[in-house]
């Protein structure tokens, strides 16, 4: 099937976006910035989130959306938690690299907590499938917080416990478990230049059923 004959939100038209190759630059966890491309004048007291929740572009798109005149900075997709330098989308979609589709927030911790960035991330996607989200499959989908700090790891466990019990623990005789990792971010990759605010540039672009944000009430 041609590409242009696909509906433009449809997960077949996701398979069929174009490869480019680009030279970015690697992020350590402990770097200044989050990412070295953006153009945005970022603070020395700003502070970085790094989550992944499946495929980035809808994950970027839902962040910016609810945060973006509410303290947060920057945002921009790209790849963490692999072993190889410089990966590229192509490698990241054939699961080998070990990274994970992620994206990476700078933010202003006066105006935006950190712990209401992580009950947001509970809230718009489906944190109980394992290296899943909708019918996007395989590690680099996979649910995960990457912390910068030893105060970060520590919100992270108590929200992912909250989360656990007052969100996701499932209802009756089913029963559901938080499958995200928690880990400590190393090495931060930027996507592709075409990847970031993809959805600002192509409306109507594929997103992926399970991001969407969940009524919870607040929690305890």
């Amino acid at each position: 099937m041609a590409a242009a004959a696909l509906a433009p939100n449809s997960f077949l038209a996701r398979l069929f976006r174009p490869f480019t190759s680009s030279t970015r630059m690697g992020l350590g966890s402990d770097s200044g910035s989050g990412a070295a491309a953006s153009q945005t004048t970022i603070p020395d007291t700003a502070q970085k989130c790094t989550v992944a929740a499946g495929c980035f572009w809808g994950v970027e798109h839902l962040f910016r959306k609810h945060f973006g005149d509410k303290g947060l900075y920057d945002a921009r997709v790209g790849y963490i938690g692999g072993d190889v330098a410089n990966p590229g989308y192509r490698a990241v979609c054939t699961g080998r690299t070990g990274h994970a589709e992620a994206l990476q927030m700078s933010f202003d911790p006066s105006r935006l907590s950190y712990t209401t960035l992580l009950e947001f991330f509970y809230r718009m996607h489906d944190p109980t499938t394992k290296d899943r989200q909708g019918a996007d499959t395989g590690a680099q989908y996979r649910s995960a917080i990457f912390y910068h700090s030893a105060e970060q790891e520590r919100e992270a466990r108590a929200v992912t416990e909250k989360a656990q019990a007052q969100w996701w623990k499932g209802k009756g005789k089913t029963t559901t478990t938080i499958t995200t990792e928690i880990l400590q971010a190393g090495t931060w990759w930027d996507a592709e230049a075409y990847h970031q605010l993809y959805l600002d540039k192509n409306p109507g672009g594929y997103e992926c059923p399970a991001h969407f944000v969940r009524g919870f009430p607040a929690l305890e």
